[in-house]
């Protein structure tokens, strides 16, 4: 493979993608919900999100919005599949998901960093009803492509996240299923590397391994129900940068330290290794 060009990349920075339509139906935010968990163990929990037939007022995970409101690089800029992790993901949402949508979300390239070990491409995203041009939310995403590093480009702004020298003040359990990476790829993301063991073994694991996107979700739905009273009108967004691939049927903890505004928080697995770190979670309206 070619290295990185990194005068060809670099000329990105500061471009924008066309506007990619991306639509979704109350089937699709029914799917999420159960993907990450929703219902799992107590079907009769959480119907507000798993359910939109009945007496139970249908509503939308928050982050739904990061999986379903994805842009596209800029034209022209593509990056090697083998090579690319997902460094971090972030979203804010000016307005609640519709369990319908017609959106319009345009990516700008905000910077490529040099970390060293590899190089991180950072971008975020701008999403807009695709009817009336009101804003809905905007993502943020790092790619890390491994071995593009050492170039000796800008390290990117630091973060200052610091660890609460107190017990949190919430921890979730959540379990995942063995075939959790199974139902997680139907509402998208299709890599083999969650579903098929010849594949993972190829790209140097020894089985299967959870989407981080998945991950996410089951710490987002956690952050919601421990922060925002359970109320997707009350999440304002959050932060997190993944740092540790997650086992199939894994238990995962999330440990919550709440501020004024909303929290920080990380994400564990059941051998106390941090597969999400830096995370921060905001209440809507709190600046």
């Amino acid at each position: 493979a070619m290295p990185i060009d990194l005068d060809f990349v670099g000329s990105f920075v500061g471009r924008a993608s066309a506007p990619a339509e991306r639509t979704w139906t109350e089937k699709d935010t029914l799917l999420y919900a159960v993907a990450v968990g929703a219902g799992h163990g107590d079907p009769a929990q959480e119907l507000e999100f798993t359910t939109e037939n009945s007496t139970v007022r249908h509503l939308v995970l928050p982050s739904f919005i990061a999986v379903a409101a994805r842009g596209d690089l800029p034209e022209g800029l593509t990056l090697d599949l083998s090579k690319i992790l997902h460094a971090d993901m972030g979203f804010e949402l000016f307005a609640d998901v519709p369990a319908e949508g017609r959106v319009l979300s345009t990516t700008h390239v905000d910077g490529i960093y040099d970390k060293g070990s590899g190089a991180l491409v950072s971008s975020s995203t701008d999403v807009v009803d695709a009817e009336t041009g009101e804003p809905i939310a905007r993502l943020t995403s790092g790619t890390f492509v491994r071995g593009e590093g050492g170039f000796g480009g800008d390290r990117g702004p630091k973060d200052v996240w610091e660890l609460p020298g107190r017990e949190p003040d919430a921890v979730i359990r959540y379990e995942t299923l063995a075939e959790q990476g199974l139902i997680y790829r139907l509402t998208g993301d299709s890599n083999p590397l969650h579903s098929d063991p010849e594949f993972a073994r190829k790209a140097g694991y020894p089985a299967p391994i959870l989407h981080g996107m998945c991950t996410y979700g089951f710490t987002a739905r956690g952050l919601l129900h421990a922060v925002a009273d359970s109320d997707p009108a009350l999440f304002g967004g959050m932060y997190g940068r993944f740092t540790k691939p997650v086992q199939l049927g894994e238990t995962l903890e999330i440990q919550v330290w709440k501020t004024e505004g909303g929290g920080v928080f990380r994400t564990l697995d059941s051998k106390g290794d941090v597969v999400i770190d830096r995370g921060r979670v905001s209440l809507r309206g709190a600046s």
